[in-house]
């Protein structure tokens, strides 16, 4: 019983902050949270043998899934329109916003380019930034086989930016991903474009973690790291070519 305690309280506290991201309408995430609360109640539902108990529980899971249905169905609508937008907010000194808890739900099996501009690609812990968005990319679902990167370059340090690339491209081609970069010295936009539609707009780009001690907690786990306040722009283009 004391399984099934932890069971309940896990899937209590994942569908309250279902609904908590579905009042704020950031409903990509709600989604991900519904599913998760559903699968934790069927597990309690499972072993359930107080029959009340079973009934009071397939209704909760009956509501929760009609919403999420509803969600589901409005953001296929949304997107199929070419209207969808979803912000977050990003806290100063806010926790657990990593690449992949921001915006890794997106990373699906249709993608298989990723085009990312961002101006400042430049120094040693912007390019560590790049490589962990590419590391990410790598260690989902998504079929990568090609990343462009359109950044600006610090004249004073060029040399040493392009030796970054060009190793990040070695290792890149040894899971047979291309590396394309790019110079531009007007760029000011920020955004991640996925050539499953999606297209992720970041206030700071990549640059949203504050600097921490090399042994301190947050220095390889991002979730942990602390950020800089931010907003994160989420769109879809239906016209975006599956690859």
């Amino acid at each position: 019983m004391a399984g099934t305690s932890g069971f309940e309280a896990s899937a209590v506290s994942v569908i309250k902050r279902a609904v908590e991201l579905d009042g704020k309408e950031r409903f990509t995430e709600a989604l991900v949270c519904y599913q998760e609360g559903l699968n934790l109640l069927m597990e309690v539902l499972k072993v359930t043998t107080d029959d009340a108990k079973k009934r009071a529980l397939r209704t909760r899971l009956g509501d929760y899934m009609d919403r999420a249905e509803k969600i589901k169905q409005h953001v296929e609508k949304e997107k199929e329109a070419g209207k969808y937008h979803e912000q977050i907010h990003i806290a100063a000194d806010s926790t657990h916003n990593s690449y992949s808890r921001t915006f890794g739900r997106f990373l699906d099996e249709f993608v298989t380019e990723v085009h990312v501009e961002d101006p400042y690609i430049r120094n040693p812990h912007q390019c560590y930034n790049f490589l962990r968005l590419c590391e990410l990319l790598l260690g989902g679902k998504t079929k990568v086989k090609r990343i462009s990167l359109l950044t600006g370059q610090d004249q004073g340090t060029a040399q040493q930016q392009e030796a970054r690339f060009e190793e990040l491209k070695r290792s890149l081609a040894e899971y047979s991903v291309t590396l394309d970069i790019s110079y531009s010295s007007t760029l000011h936009d920020r955004e991640i474009r996925l050539n499953n539609g999606w297209i992720i707009k970041i206030g700071r780009g990549l640059d949203y973690f504050k600097n921490t001690g090399k042994f301190s907690i947050g220095f390889c786990d991002m979730d942990l790291r602390k950020c800089h306040e931010t907003t994160v722009d989420i769109f879809h283009s239906k016209h975006t070519t599956k690859k």
